[in-house]
């Protein structure tokens, strides 16, 4: 089984990339340095007020600096000197670039010593607590802990089912079938699942986005055949359903859906554990998996109200013949 990974860097270059296209923020250079050579090793951020002002015991210079509007006047409201001395102090560290937020022009003296350093800085007309909300989310993602898994990953009514067996054993069928009923595509064959607090998600490859191998009938490109409303690029998986051959030597469960759960970066995800034999119509049974899934988030669990009944009836029966008893007893003559 692969094991898990997480990036240990990522370079300025590809930060600053991803900043003005994936997340949308309006970045400015300010002070070409060479980003590409300079790199990221910390989902945290750090704003260097107390660096400025002449504190650096503390300084953790490794992460990404932010100058909003606080830092920015405090040096406007220094003398030239005490202005160039303070974004000195700030520079002698190895810091892999600053960000300069909520359109704040860069001070001279900050851009002369930055160039001497080469620390490339950027500037925004964002504000710094949203600039640094879209910042510090796509550093939590590059960062995160991920994990490569043979499966099919399937939105079945908005509740994310994994798809896990043997190779051969119908993972892709089953999805195809789950598409064409009208549900949604995430992943086929390779899952790259990234844990992010309490969840984990998943998504396809880059390369094999969308794409289906089909034994016997090749490549399908689902976006393609069955339209936009037919993929989805990531989901929160929230149940494991192991496709299994029958055995007739082993004991399946009669009441409760869930046996066990399934150990994924470091979070238990329920399992379902669903023999396959000719005839079963698994694709319903995985919308039937689905659906219970959801009544059970609200409240609904159908294996407690029939054994909350059965218990009654039992009570019943201890204290005489009853109306269940009567009928059994009638259709056995």
């Amino acid at each position: 089984m692969a094991q898990s990974y997480r990036k240990e860097r990522i370079s300025v270059a590809f930060l600053l990339d991803n900043l003005r296209g994936a997340v949308g923020a309006e970045v400015e250079v300010s002070v070409e340095g060479q980003p590409a050579e300079r790199y990221v090793r910390e989902d945290v951020l750090h704003r260097p007020g107390l660096v400025l002002a002449g504190y650096i015991d503390l300084f953790t210079h490794e992460r990404v600096q932010v100058l909003g509007n606080t830092e920015i006047r405090f040096l406007q409201h220094l003398t030239p000197e005490k202005r160039q001395e303070a974004v000195r102090q700030l520079m002698q560290f190895e810091v892999p670039c600053v960000f300069v937020t909520s359109g704040n022009a860069v001070p001279a003296e900050l851009i002369q010593a930055a160039q001497t350093a080469n620390v490339p800085v950027y500037s925004t007309p964002e504000p710094s607590v949203d600039f640094m909300q879209k910042l510090r989310d796509f550093l939590r993602d590059q960062f995160a802990q991920q994990k490569t898994v043979h499966a099919s990953l399937i939105d079945v009514y908005g509740v994310g089912i994994m798809l896990m067996g043997k190779a051969g054993i119908g993972k892709s069928e089953i999805a195809l079938d789950l598409v064409e009923r009208g549900h949604r595509l995430v992943a086929d064959d390779v899952v790259i699942a990234t844990r992010k607090g309490n969840v984990v998600m998943g998504a396809g490859t880059e390369l094999g986005q969308h794409f289906m191998e089909i034994r016997g009938l090749g490549l399908v490109d689902v976006r393609a055949m069955f339209g936009i409303r037919a993929i989805r690029f990531q989901k929160r998986v929230e149940l494991v359903v192991d496709l299994h051959l029958w055995d007739p030597d082993e004991e399946y469960t009669r009441l409760g859906m869930i046996e066990g759960y399934y150990s994924l970066l470091g979070l238990d995800l329920p399992v379902v554990k669903l023999p396959i034999v000719p005839g079963k119509n698994i694709t319903v049974i995985c919308e039937v998996i689905a659906m219970n899934y959801l009544l059970q988030h609200y409240g609904y669990d159908a294996a407690e109200i029939f054994a909350h009944r059965l218990s009654e009836q039992i009570k019943k029966n201890s204290n005489g013949p009853g109306r269940g008893v009567e009928y059994f007893e009638s259709d056995t003559e």
